[in-house]
Parts: C-alpha cells; sequence; structure tokens
C-alpha cells in the first residue's frame, strides 16, 4: 500500500491545539503519527488520501495554531528503507524482547518476538500496540481462544501464542498486512495462527476468550457489536488505538452489548482498555 506523509511545522507552545489537530487527523483516516523536534508526522495511505481535502479539514486549525505542512508521496518500497533504519529492538514489561531479524537474540528475556514489520503497521513501539501488550503479559492464556483485529504484522496474536494461547485468529484488511502476518507467525514457530484477509465480515462463526483491536476509534465503534457476538460470557476485550478523550463514547457502545470496564492505561494520551463481558 503506498501512503502519503504530511509533514507539520508547528510552533512552539501550542502544544493542546497539535494535539487536537492530531486527533482531528486520526478521525479522517490518518493512522500513524511521529513527533519531531519541529512538530509532527501524519500517514495515511493512498485510498484514503485520495477523497480528503486537506484544506477544509486542516482550515478550523488555522485561527489557533501556527503549522505549515508539506506533503509527500510514499511509495510502497519505501518503507521496508525506513522500518529497517529506524527499527530498535523494544522491550516491553521486562518480559518480551521484540527485535526484527537482523538484531541479535536476547535468550535472556522469557519471550522473544521476531518482527520483520516491512510495509505494515505494529512492531510495539507506538504506545498504543505496547499498552494492549502491557495488558497481554498479565493475562494467563493457557488453553485460551484468541481474535486479533487489525492485526498488522501479527505481533499481538503472536505474543499471545507465546503466552499459551493454541487458538488465534488474525485478521487484517491490508492484503500487506495479510502477508506479512503469515510471514512473522512463520518467524516466530506460531504457524497455527490463523490469518484472514479482510474485515468484520471475515470473522469466522466461532466463540473467543480474548478478542483484541488495535485500530481506531471510529473502526471500533463501528465493530464492537461484532466483537460482542463472538466474545465468550467472562471473556475479556482490550481495545486501544484512540485517544483519552473517545474512551467515554467507545465505553458506552460497548456496554450496549454487555461489555463492561476493566482497566485503562495512558501513555502521551494514547489509550487502552480492558473491558469484561457480563
Amino acid at each position: 500500500m503506498n501512503y502519503y506523509e504530511f509533514v507539520f511545522k508547528i510552533e512552539q507552545g501550542e502544544e493542546v491545539y497539535r494535539d487536537l489537530l492530531i486527533h482531528s487527523l486520526g478521525e479522517a483516516g490518518f493512522d500513524t503519527f511521529e513527533e519531531t523536534d519541529s512538530g509532527f508526522n501524519a500517514y495515511v495511505s493512498e485510498g484514503l488520501a485520495e477523497g480528503l481535502d486537506e484544506e477544509i479539514l486542516l482550515n478550523p486549525f488555522r485561527q489557533t495554531l501556527a503549522f505549515s505542512y508539506e506533503k509527500n508521496f510514499i511509495p510502497q518500497k519505501n518503507w521496508n528503507e525506513v522500518w529497517e533504519s529506524n527499527f530498535e529492538p523494544l522491550i516491553i514489561g521486562d518480559q518480551c524482547y521484540v527485535r526484527a531479524t537482523f538484531h541479535q537474540a536476547r535468550p535472556e528475556f522469557p519471550i522473544e518476538i521476531i518482527i520483520d514489520p516491512k510495509m505494515s503497521f505494529g512492531t510495539g513501539h507506538h504506545q498504543t500496540t505496547a499498552m494492549v501488550m502491557e495488558f497481554l503479559l498479565a493475562i494467563d492464556f493457557s488453553g485460551k481462544s484468541v481474535l486479533d483485529m487489525g492485526c498488522g504484522t501479527g505481533i499481538l496474536a503472536i505474543l499471545a501464542a507465546k503466552r499459551g494461547a493454541n487458538d488465534i485468529t488474525a485478521i487484517d484488511y491490508d492484503p500487506v498486512c495479510y502477508e506479512s502476518t503469515l510471514e512473522n507467525v512463520a518467524l516466530n514457530q506460531a504457524s497455527f495462527i490463523k490469518a484472514l484477509c479482510g474485515s468484520k465480515e471475515v470473522i469466522p462463526d466461532a466463540v473467543y476468550d480474548v478478542v483484541l483491536a488495535n485500530i481506531n476509534r471510529n473502526i471500533l465503534l463501528d465493530q464492537i457489536e461484532s466483537y460482542a457476538n463472538v466474545l465468550k460470557p467472562g471473556g475479556t476485550l482490550i481495545l486501544s488505538g484512540f485517544y483519552d478523550e473517545d474512551c467515554e463514547v467507545l465505553l458506552q457502545k460497548a456496554a450496549e452489548f454487555g461489555i463492561q470496564f476493566s482497566e485503562k492505561r495512558l501513555t502521551d494520551n494514547w489509550a487502552s482498555l480492558k473491558l469484561l463481558k457480563d
């Protein structure tokens, strides 16, 4: 998948309005943000960018925020170089070591995950992925079934497998993510994970002990009912990919289907929710 990169330069002292701008971009479909010394970079898929009028989106912020931006086309072939040059090993909860194939192994960690992200997202470096992984490290997955929606690289499904889950389905609508998941589950000797390409329409006719969804607020609101339909009574739903201010509307939606709040994690205003089904 090709992407567009928006390089924003923000004047100092405008952090609150910058966060509001990032939030608005996230609602419009931008799925990755990277802080820089002068502002931030935002990334949106080529398909979404084609239907986006960025000036209409940005104009409401011009009276409160002094910023400039440039728009760059990022073809698929460039993402591999970006990831390999920037992907540093990651440690989650002093238990899980995440590395690429070109990094040295660290056998002193009880869990090691090998991820070659290529163009797909989900190496654990983003705050939302890291928070979900922290939740997973605290769950006993022995013999449990797991559904991972918007699986990206498959990292969350792989961590669940290494924690003892033995029936795992990982779904992503992006063919590149689907192929990446297949490659990464093989790298981690977890090929029993069933990867599917699609969205909520390809969720199997089954029930799961744990459902994971690290996507974005709007997609989560659309799909929570589907998650509820396949989540066992007493099962766990973990959501991420949104901001703290989005939690209330997501919790209200989940409550409509008998899924109640249990725990919240926050990192840099990004939020992750753990919920339990009645």
